[in-house]
This record gives structure tokens, sequence and C-alpha cells, in this order.
């Protein structure tokens, strides 16, 4: 795809069009929507062609509805937490965002826990609001409170990379020791292993392989796997 800068006009059409980071749909004199992008990077879609957006590698992220995040709590406002995610403004998010949450029964989350949670608001002019559940299932679907593992920071295009699912390093780890992961588009991954050792490698794995960092191919880090005691 092409490299776009700042204001420049995106070919995005499809009948159920979806913006993603980077885009944003203006009217025209005319009446006509136009869509143009809002920073440098190249532009990006799905193989279907209705998800759009720009894939760059800012340093600060800026939320974009329905992406998946790792927050950490750092403090409550009466029946809501105010939460982390690296933006420029702490998000909010509701006590009753839960599965199954109600007045009587909600999460006892302390200052400090991390969460892996979704955006279900973001507006240039309001603080971002989150949500612990599938919105149309009201299922955890995986959303909620972290417990244990280790959290991880890297570039926002290494979790892009990773979400991938033909990526190749979670399924390279995996195949070595059991692990569990969450990846949050906000430049976040938490990971937990059944030894220390273990996490060791998967971090030095992620930072030999981030773009920002080493940039290491598959057989590259099979060769640096080979060097740790794992």
């Amino acid at each position: 795809m092409s490299l776009v800068l700042p204001g420049e006009q995106v070919p995005a059409q499809h009948v159920n069009l979806k913006l993603g980071p980077g885009l944003l749909q203006l009217s025209t004199g005319n009446g006509q929507p136009v869509v143009i992008s809002t920073r440098a990077g190249e532009v990006m879609r799905t193989a279907k062609g209705n998800r759009w957006w720009i894939e760059g590698n800012s340093r600060r992220y800026v939320p974009a509805p329905q992406e998946s995040v790792i927050g950490v709590v750092i403090s409550r406002s009466g029946e809501n937490w105010r939460v982390d995610i690296g933006s420029a403004h702490m998000a909010s998010l509701d006590g009753l965002a839960f599965e199954g949450a109600t007045k009587r029964n909600r999460p006892n989350l302390k200052v400090g826990s991390l969460l892996y949670a979704r955006v279900s608001l973001a507006h240039k002019d309001m603080e971002p609001e989150l949500e612990c559940f599938d919105a149309q299932t009201r299922k955890a679907e995986g959303f909620g409170e972290l417990k244990g593992g280790f959290l991880v920071q890297c570039s926002l295009k290494m979790c892009r990379l990773l979400l991938d699912p033909t990526h190749f390093l979670f399924p390279l780890l995996g195949a070595r020791f059991p692990l569990e992961t969450a990846v949050g588009i906000n430049g976040r991954v938490w990971i937990k292993c059944n030894e220390p050792k273990q996490t060791i490698a998967v971090v030095r794995c992620i930072e030999a392989v981030d773009p920002d960092g080493g940039g290491m191919d598959e057989p590259a880090v099979k060769k640096f796997l080979g060097t740790l005691d794992v």
C-alpha cells in the first residue's frame, strides 16, 4: 500500500467501511464523505477491504474504538476506576463493565492491578472509556484482570505484529514451553510462564524481534533461543 502524510486523502471505500487508527471521515462542501489521514504512515486494509488504518511507528498510543489494550489501575473514583493505558489521557473503567457485574457483585481491583480491556469510546475531546467484556455477547472473552505474570513494554508496531495470527514468535516459543500471553495494541505485552528463566527468554525474544530493537527474523530467533537455557 502507499505512504501518506497527515491531511492526505485516502481512497477508502466499502459498504461496511470501518476506519481504524490514523484515519478520519469528513464531509466535503457538496456533502460527499471523504477519508483523510491524521498521521504519517502506510495505508493498510484487510483482505475484504472493509477495514482501513494507518500503520505507523508512533511512540505514543492514540486510543481507537474496539482496540484491545493492557492498562494499569491508578486510582478509584466513586464507582469507576482510572486506568493508565499509555495515552495522553487516563482512561475510565465503569465498575459494571465486567461479565456478570452488578452493584453488589463487582471486581475488587486494587491500585496497580493489570487489566486486559477493550476501548469502548475514544474521542479527541473526551477521556477514553474501557470495558472488560464483549459488548455483543456480554461475556468476558478473555478480558478482565491479569493476575501474576510479567508486563513487557515494546513498540506499537511490535504489538501489531504479535497480534497477527501468522507471526512466528509465539508459536515458536509455545513449542518449547507453556506460556500465557495477552497483547495490547498500546505497546504492552503480558506474559506468564512456569519458570522465571522462561519469562526472561520470552522478554529477550520480544526485544530481539521488535523493529525498534534487533529486528530479528525467525531463523535468527531460533539460533538465539539455542543460546538460552530454556
